[in-house]
C-alpha cells in the first residue's frame, strides 16, 4: 500500500513538474520572440550596412541567443551578431524555415540543424520582417546552440527528487535535449506498445507508466505548442520508493535516539559546570552594548579571573584609541566639507564611503550614494575604460588619473578630471582619497579651437589643413588594407565675374549656397572642403572609380544649378572637376593631389563644366 501511494503521489507530482517546465519554456520562448519582433520592427526593409549597424545597436539580444542573423527577401544573410566568418552571404532560401516564413506571418522555430558557418548543432527562432507596405522583406533569426547554449544548458542542471530527469524532442521525434544517462531509456520509449511516445509526438499530454529493463519508469508528457516541442519528464521507480526504503532502514537504528538523548543529558551537565563562563559571556555582551564599562566576575576559577583582567585592560586601550579616531574623523569631515573642490573617500576595495558637499552639489548626488550609482552616471563610452583603469590602480596601489564624462542630476553632460591616490603610506594604505574637478568649459574651448583650426569659417566646410589630414588618414588606410578611395578637386568657372559685378558679399553668399547644396548630395562618409577662394576638394573613402564618376557628375550638375541675384541679374557658375583614385605606389598625398589638380586643369582646357578622370585611370 505504501509503494502504491508513493507511486501515485510521485506520478501526480511528476505531471505538475512537467507542466511547470513546459510553461517556463513557453515563457522563455515568448520573451525571445518578443525581442526578435522588436528588432524586426526596427529593421524594416533595411539591409547591408544599416542592418549591420542596427544589429550592433541591439547587442542585448546576446543575453537570449548565442547568435542573431538577418536575411533579405531572397534568403541571403546580410548581417549577423556576433560576426562569424562565412555567415554573411549564406543562402537560406532553400531551407524549410525560410519557405515557411515567406508564406506565413507567424514566428517559427526550426528543426535542429548543423550551422554551415559555426559547425555547431543549432535551432533557429525566427520572425518575418516586412516593408512599410507590408511586403515580405526577409527574416530575423536567433540561434540557440544545442551543444553549448545557455538555453539548453540551464535545463541540463535540472534534476528532481530521487534522480528524476527531463528530455525535450521535436514533434518529428528529433532529440533537442537528452541527458546521456537517459539515452537508453529514450530509445526504449519509441518501441513501446502501446506507443505512448508516438502519441506524445502527435500532441497527446498526460502521465503514463512503463516497465523498462526490469524497473518501472514514470513518464509525464507535455507540449510546448509555439515551438512544436515535446517535454518528457521521467523518474525511475527505484527513485520513487527510495524515501520509503530509507524510512524502513531507520527503524533498525532506533538506538540512535537513545544515544542522542544521552548526549543531550551530558551537554546539560557540562553546562551547569561551566555556568561562570556564561556569566562572563553575558558581561562581555553588555560591555559591547555600552551598558557596562568593565567586567566584574566573582568566581573561584583563577583562569577566568585572569581572562577578566586582560579583557578590562584591552577594553580600556580600545576606548582611548576609538576616542582619538573619532576626533580625527571629525577634523577630516570639517576639512573636506569646507573645501570648494569635489572630493571623495574610498576603501581599498574601491567602494566609495564618503562624498564631500562640493562633489554632491556638482553632480547632484545624495551623500550616501553607492559606488554603483556613481558609475551609472558615467557616460557609457567612458564607463568601461574608467572602470578598468580604476581596478588596475586598486590592484597596483597606484594613482588613478583620468578625464571622463558624467551626467549631473539634470542629465547635462560634464567633463570631469578625477585624481585619486592611496593614503597612509607603506605597504598597507588606509584608503583612497580622490579630487574631482569640473573641466567642462575648458574642454568645450579646446574642442572649439580644434574645430576652428580645421574648418572654413565662411562655409563651415573643412579647410585645407583639415582636408589634408583626412586625406593622409585615407592614404594610410589604403596602404595598410587596400581600401579604395577617390579624390575630386574642382574650382568654379566664372566666379570672378560674380565678385567683380556683385561684390565679395555676393560671392560669399554663392559659396555658402554651393557648399550647402554639394554637402547634401554627397555621402555622409565623404569629406567636403573649401581649400581657399573658389577651390574645393572632395574625398570619397571606400569608393571605386565608377562610383566616384557618378558622384562627380552629380556635383557638376548641382553646382551649375546654384545661383545668386543682384540688381535684377542672376549669376551662375560651373565646376571644372578633376578625378583620381588611390594607386599602388602612392606614398604621399601630394602625389594624389597633383593628379587630381592636373585633371581639373584638363577639364578647364576642354571647355569647363565637365568631369575629367586622370589620364592614367580613364
Amino acid at each position: 500500500m505504501g509503494q502504491t501511494l508513493a507511486r501515485d503521489a510521485n506520478h501526480a507530482h511528476l505531471g505538475y513538474q512537467a507542466e511547470m517546465l513546459s510553461r517556463g519554456l513557453q515563457d522563455r520562448l515568448d520573451q525571445r520572440f518578443a525581442a526578435l519582433k522588436h528588432l524586426a520592427g526596427q529593421l524594416g526593409d533595411e539591409s547591408g550596412e544599416p542592418a549591420v549597424e542596427q544589429l550592433r545597436a541591439n547587442r542585448s539580444l546576446l543575453a537570449h541567443f548565442e547568435g542573431v542573423m538577418v536575411s533579405d527577401a531572397e534568403g541571403r544573410v546580410v548581417a549577423d551578431l556576433p560576426e562569424v566568418p562565412g555567415r554573411v552571404g549564406l543562402e537560406t532560401a532553400h531551407t524549410e524555415y525560410f519557405q515557411m516564413l515567406r508564406h506565413s506571418p507567424w514566428p517559427y522555430v526550426s528543426r535542429p540543424f548543423v550551422g554551415r558557418a559555426s559547425g555547431e548543432p543549432l535551432v533557429l527562432m525566427l520572425v518575418p520582417r516586412f516593408t512599410g507596405e507590408g511586403e515580405f522583406a526577409g527574416v530575423v533569426g536567433g540561434m540557440l546552440n544545442l551543444a553549448h547554449g545557455q538555453f539548453f544548458r540551464s535545463i541540463a542542471s535540472l534534476s528532481f527528487e530521487h534522480q528524476g530527469h527531463v528530455a525535450i524532442f521535436t514533434a518529428k521525434g528529433n532529440p533537442l535535449f537528452v541527458p546521456g544517462d537517459l539515452a537508453g531509456a529514450v530509445d526504449d520509449l519509441s518501441r513501446l506498445d502501446p506507443p505512448d511516445f508516438q502519441l506524445a509526438l502527435d500532441g497527446w499530454q498526460g502521465e503514463t507508466r512503463h516497465e523498462l529493463q526490469g524497473d518501472t519508469l514514470l513518464v509525464a508528457y507535455r507540449q510546448v505548442w509555439d515551438a512544436d516541442w515535446v517535454v518528457a519528464m521521467m523518474m525511475p521507480g527505484r527513485s520513487v520508493l527510495a524515501p520509503l526504503q530509507a524510512f524502513l532502514k531507520q527503524l533498525w537504528w532506533t538506538w540512535l535516539v537513545a544515544a542522542l538523548l544521552l548526549l543531550a543529558l551530558t551537554r546539560w551537565w557540562v553546562g551547569r559546570q561551566l555556568a561562570p563562563l556564561h556569566r562572563l559571556e553575558g558581561q562581555i555582551g553588555e560591555v559591547s552594548a555600552g551598558k557596562r564599562q568593565r567586567l566584574l566576575l566573582s568566581t573561584d576559577l583563577q583562569e577566568l579571573r585572569q581572562v577578566s583582567a586582560t579583557f578590562n585592560r584591552l577594553e580600556h586601550e580600545r576606548s582611548e584609541v576609538l576616542h582619538r579616531l573619532r576626533e580625527r574623523e571629525a577634523f577630516l569631515n570639517a576639512v573636506l566639507g569646507s573645501t570648494p573642490t569635489g572630493m571623495f573617500v574610498a576603501n581599498l576595495e574601491g567602494e566609495i564611503t564618503y562624498l564631500n558637499p562640493a562633489l554632491v552639489a556638482m553632480l547632484g548626488l545624495a551623500p550616501d550614494t553607492t559606488t554603483a550609482a556613481v558609475l551609472e552616471r558615467v557616460h557609457e563610452d567612458d564607463r568601461e575604460g574608467a572602470l578598468d583603469l580604476w581596478q588596475h590602480a586598486l590592484a597596483r596601489r597606484d594613482d588613478f588619473l583620468r578625464q571622463l564624462r558624467m551626467h549631473d542630476a539634470r542629465g547635462e553632460l560634464l567633463w570631469l578630471e578625477v585624481h585619486a591616490s592611496p593614503v597612509g603610506g607603506g605597504e598597507a594604505p588606509l584608503g583612497i582619497v580622490g579630487v574631482v574637478k569640473d573641466i567642462t568649459e575648458r574642454r568645450h574651448e579646446e574642442a572649439l579651437r580644434r574645430w576652428e583650426a580645421e574648418h572654413d569659417p565662411l562655409t563651415g566646410l573643412l579647410n585645407r589643413r583639415g582636408f589634408e589630414r583626412r586625406l593622409e588618414e585615407a592614404l594610410a588606410d589604403f596602404t595598410k588594407t587596400g581600401t579604395p578611395s577617390a579624390l575630386i578637386l574642382f574650382d568654379l568657372d566664372h566666379f570672378k565675374s560674380v565678385n567683380d559685378n556683385g561684390g565679395h558679399a555676393l560671392g560669399d553668399e554663392l559659396l555658402r549656397r554651393l557648399a550647402q547644396v554639394v554637402a547634401w548630395e554627397v555621402r555622409r562618409s565623404d569629406h567636403l572642403a573649401r581649400q581657399g577662394g573658389d577651390e574645393f576638394g572632395l574625398l570619397l573613402p571606400s569608393c571605386t572609380l565608377s562610383q566616384a564618376r557618378t558622384i562627380a557628375e552629380t556635383v557638376r550638375k548641382v553646382v551649375s544649378q546654384v545661383s545668386v541675384s543682384h540688381e535684377g541679374r542672376e549669376y551662375f557658375v560651373t565646376a571644372s572637376i578633376g578625378l583620381t583614385v588611390f594607386q599602388e605606389g602612392d606614398d604621399a598625398i601630394e602625389t594624389v593631389l597633383a593628379r587630381a589638380d592636373a585633371a581639373s586643369y584638363a577639364s578647364k582646357r576642354q571647355g569647363r563644366n565637365g568631369v575629367v578622370v586622370h589620364a592614367e585611370e580613364a
